[in-house]
């Protein structure tokens, strides 16, 4: 009797360690939320209606018959009157959990489902790495972004993978955007010499005398653009302005740590780098952000990539550069059909760069359109300017949710024709699923408007008008370790809530307006 229960204390034990083992690597923070609002069993009917549209011929961590599954423990959930935002939303977290992967380190999370033969080990792919970082700071368990993001800083014998610096990236800026979201400290200040080492190395290979960055085309993840060349060593507003955000965020990262040294010296580049963006890539004359040449000449053409420097709130507020924003909206910039351009439509350059591959000469990428709409948000968050407004933010929104759809069924691939919406080499097995944008954590955090910030209030800023949408509800978020719903009911009779827009933290009610309108609360 006393041998048997000598064996039941230690089983005891072990299962006392292994919860124990568990809430540390969640950082404390639970990893299943409770929806307060909506119930996940109204939106299972997607993932049955996803997993009919294909033969499955590749499976990885979590197959099709799992995908229920996992995103119900996982994912915040959704609910329009728009149905196809909604579709769009479930499919993309469908879609992104197909590139989870396990490795012998590790989840690794991959761009494209088949290998490539430029891929690092696993097939992982670094040019959407920020992407993947930013999309994935929602999901409620953290193990997966953390163990890919350890793979490729120290998965090569405690070393970065090999092909970790074939494409500009904006991790250190990323990492620091997912502590917003978690507030794990522990593990961004784990990263933090990764982060410092990262920066050096971009400094050593890519600085020119200047201070200013140069980069590839193509090491942009971005090969036949109109103002470089695969081999052309030009200063893009891309590398520059990725610099900028991650001299930013370890600036942060190391006042968190109390390095003053550290912080200042980053700060400082930082501002080097704000300077030099504002003073030598901007154009004047064309009022946009432009390449700046081998020859130190402005490359003359506007570019998406020119709104990269708001994805970062690079650019001073109150000197005008906001102006480069009317592009959006001119047919003869960046505004087409199916969405925005990657290069302005005027140009007589626009679209005779392709080579049948990749062809960044004008054609709309998703990867672009993520960054252009975060950027987007932040100039509508962040700015005190009348050149863009809601109206426009919902407009491309609405346009990148219509863009991904191929044969009337929900589609994610590379690229797509900007007149017609036709996915260019959308019958290629490489094209399916294509890991290398965000599109959800547009949805939270530009649309829907949670705005992640380090102190504890809560700020809301719904980018979607006034007279949209009756009714709209974002549930099971999970952010700061509670758990967070939105919602908006024009006449209260959608969710019996009452008339007006509303925030709950935990289940209970910390903010209230009749208007959708940006929301404060602690």
């Amino acid at each position: 009797m006393l041998h048997h229960f000598k064996y039941k204390i230690i089983a005891l034990l072990i299962l006392v360690s292994t919860l124990n083992i568990s809430c540390k690597s969640g950082a404390g923070h639970s990893q299943k939320g409770k929806a307060v609002v909506l119930k996940e069993k109204n939106f299972k009917h997607y993932v049955d209606y996803f997993n009919t549209m294909e033969d499955e011929n590749l499976k990885f961590a979590i197959p099709n018959d799992s995908a229920w599954i996992w995103m119900e423990k996982n994912i915040p959930l959704f609910e329009c009157p728009q149905q196809n935002f909604e579709e769009i939303y479930y499919f993309r977290w469908w879609s992104a959990r197909k590139h989870i992967k396990k490795t012998p380190q590790g989840f690794a999370i991959t761009e494209f489902l088949v290998d490539r033969s430029y891929a690092d080990k696993y097939n992982m792919i670094s040019c959407a790495l920020g992407h993947h970082i930013n999309e994935f700071r929602w999901i409620h368990d953290p193990q997966y972004i953390e163990q890919d993001v350890k793979i490729w800083y120290r998965g090569n014998d405690g070393k970065p993978m090999n092909k970790l610096y074939k494409f500009s990236s904006w991790t250190a800026d990323a990492l620091y955007n997912r502590y917003l979201v978690n507030k794990d400290e522990k593990f961004l200040l784990d990263m933090y010499p990764d982060m410092v080492t990262d920066y050096a190395v971009w400094e050593k290979d890519r600085q020119r005398k200047d201070g200013l960055f140069w980069q590839h085309d193509v090491k942009d993840g971005m090969e036949e653009s109109l103002s470089g060349g695969r081999k052309v060593q030009n200063a893009r507003p891309t590398i520059n302005s990725y610099m900028f955000g991650n001299a930013m965020a370890i600036s942060k990262m190391a006042a968190m740590k109390g390095d003053k040294e550290a912080e200042t010296k980053f700060k400082a580049k930082a501002a080097v780098l704000q300077q030099l963006v504002e003073t030598k890539l901007w154009n004047a004359k064309s009022e946009f952000f432009e390449t700046l040449t081998e020859k130190d000449t402005l490359a003359q053409v506007r570019e998406a990539i020119g709104f990269i420097p708001w994805y970062f709130n690079l650019p001073e507020k109150g000197k005008g550069f906001e102006k480069a924003w009317e592009q959006i909206k001119d047919e003869k910039g960046f505004s087409a059909p199916f969405g925005l351009t990657t290069a302005e439509r005027r140009s007589p350059r626009f679209r005779t760069h392709g080579t049948g591959t990749c062809e960044w000469d004008g054609a709309i990428w998703p990867f672009a359109s993520s960054q252009t709409l975060t950027a987007l948000a932040n100039v509508l968050n962040n700015y005190d300017q009348n050149f863009v407004a809601k109206t426009d933010y919902f407009k491309q929104m609405d346009l990148y949710v219509q863009s991904q759809y191929y044969r009337g069924k929900p589609y994610l691939g590379e690229y797509l024709d900007e007149t017609t919406g036709y996915w260019l080499m959308g019958d290629r097995e490489r094209s399916r699923y294509y890991n290398h944008s965000t599109f959800n954590d547009l949805m939270i955090t530009g649309l829907v408007g949670l705005r992640p910030r380090a102190d504890e209030k809560i700020e809301v800023n719904p980018l979607i008008p006034q007279e949209k949408w009756d009714w709209f509800c974002l549930d099971n978020v999970l952010y700061h370790g509670n758990i967070i719903t939105i919602l908006w009911d024009k006449t209260g009779e959608k969710y019996k809530k009452g008339k007006g827009f509303r925030i709950f933290k935990n289940g209970k009610e910390i903010a209230f307006s009749e208007r959708l309108e940006k929301l404060v609360s602690n």
